[in-house]
C-alpha cells in the first residue's frame, strides 16, 4: 500500500512538470507546497488504517504456537484436574470487586463437558510448562437460576440469559491466575494481562472461542462452540 502511495506522489510531481507552463508559480516553489498537500491528505489515513489492522495483543509468532503438542495431548493423553483450592483463595478483595458473586459459583471440573474439559485442562497444563502461569477455574458450569440472576446484575455482567449461555451446558469457563498463592484477576495488573494474552493464544490453538476477542471482552472466558445446544443456534 505504502509503494501504491509512493508511486502515486512521484506520478503527481511528473504531473506537475509536465504542466509546469501553466501553472503561475515556478515549479522549484510549488513542489514543496504540493508534496506536502499530498502527504498532508495521504498519510493520516494511512496510518488510521495501519493501525486498525494491528492484532488486539501482541501474540507469540505463529510458529512458536504448539498446536501439534495441543493435538498430541487432545489425542492420547487423559488429564485430571488439579486438586481444588480452598475457598479462601476466592475471598478477597479484588475478587468482590470483580466478581462479586464469585464465592457462589461452581468449580467442580467433573460438571463440564469431557471435550472442553481436555482442551481447557491442556492449556492449563501448557500454560504452566511454558509460561509458568497457574491458571484457576473461577467457574465452570452455571445453572439457569444462577445465569437469571447474573443478567438481573446488568450488561456488564453478561448479556445471556438463562438457557443461552454456554455455561449452562458445562462448555464454558472462566479463569483467572495464581501469583504467589494470590488470585489475580485484573487486567490492570500488567503480568496477568500478558498471562491472558498467552492463555487467549493457547485457547485458540486448542479449538476453544476465547472472549478477549469480544467486542465486550471477557479476557478469562473461554467456550466450546457447539451451536446446536442453545436455543436457535444462538452463541
Amino acid at each position: 500500500m505504502f509503494r501504491r502511495t509512493a508511486g502515486r506522489v512521484s506520478a503527481g510531481i511528473r504531473h506537475m512538470r509536465n504542466c509546469r507552463v501553466n501553472i503561475s508559480t515556478p515549479p522549484i516553489q510549488s513542489r514543496p507546497v504540493a508534496i506536502s498537500a499530498i502527504a498532508l491528505a495521504v498519510l493520516p489515513p494511512l496510518a488510521v488504517l495501519a493501525l486498525s489492522q494491528r492484532a488486539m495483543f501482541e501474540f507469540a509468532p505463529d510458529d512458536t504456537l504448539p498446536d501439534r503438542k495441543i493435538a498430541a495431548l487432545l489425542a492420547g493423553e487423559h488429564l485430571t484436574p488439579p486438586p481444588p483450592l480452598p475457598p479462601a483463595v476466592f475471598a478477597t478483595t479484588e475478587a468482590d470487586i470483580l466478581r462479586p458473586s464469585l464465592g457462589s459459583a461452581s468449580r467442580d471440573w467433573s460438571l463440564l463437558d469431557g471435550e472442553f474439559r481436555q482442551r481447557l485442562l491442556t492449556v492449563f497444563k501448557l500454560l504452566a510448562e511454558q509460561h509458568g502461569y497457574e491458571a484457576v477455574l473461577l467457574e465452570g458450569y452455571r445453572s439457569a437460576e444462577r445465569q437469571a440472576d447474573l443478567l438481573l446484575r446488568g450488561p456488564s455482567v453478561t448479556q445471556a440469559g438463562p438457557n443461552m449461555s454456554y455455561h449452562q451446558h458445562g462448555l464454558a469457563a472462566d479463569v483467572a491466575f495464581l501469583r504467589d498463592g494470590r488470585l489475580i484477576i485484573s487486567e490492570r495488573d500488567p503480568w496477568a494481562m500478558r498471562g491472558y494474552e498467552l492463555y487467549g493464544a493457547l485457547a485458540e490453538a486448542a479449538g476453544l472461542t476465547w472472549g478477549g476477542r469480544w467486542k465486550m471482552m471477557d479476557l478469562g472466558h473461554v467456550e466450546l462452540s457447539r451451536r446446536e445446544v442453545l436455543p436457535g443456534g444462538r452463541s
